[in-house]
Order: structure tokens, then sequence, then C-alpha cells
């Protein structure tokens, strides 16, 4: 019966995060489904680990994303 009940539960969703330092530089990942507290974690595409210890592609970072839009405009029709 779980099986079948986890079968239609959403799932969370993970998100990719690099953590950089003052200089640009990729020190460490995370994969979670919130942004890890703390300075320097920014959301990535993915996660690539020929990154670490380099400077972080400005193609690597995902744009902000506004959650609340799409369910609002789901609301609205």
């Amino acid at each position: 019966m779980r099986l079948l009940v986890s079968l239609f539960t959403p799932r969370p969703l993970h998100r990719c995060f690099a953590l950089l330092d003052r200089n640009g530089h990729c020190q460490a990942f995370k994969q979670c489904s919130l942004q890890p507290m703390g300075d320097g974690w920014v959301e990535i595409e993915e996660i690539r680990l020929n990154w670490l210890h380099h400077p972080l592609p400005a193609s690597a970072r995902v744009n902000q994303r506004q959650p609340r839009a799409r369910a609002q405009q789901l609301l609205a029709t």
C-alpha cells in the first residue's frame, strides 16, 4: 500500500548549488530542495566536478525563479 501511495505523492525537486569563495572559485557542491544557509551559495543548472577550485562559468548559474507566478497562472484559468 505504501508503494501505491508513493507513486501518487509529489517528490521534492532537488536543485543544485555551488559554494563560491570571494574570488568566484567553486569550493563545494550541494544538491537539495531548499537553498543552503550561509553566504556564497548560488544555484546552478548542473554539478560538474571539473568546476571545483576554478571560476564558475556564467552560463552555469540559474536565473532567479518565481515559483508563485506559475501557481497563480494555474489558479487564474
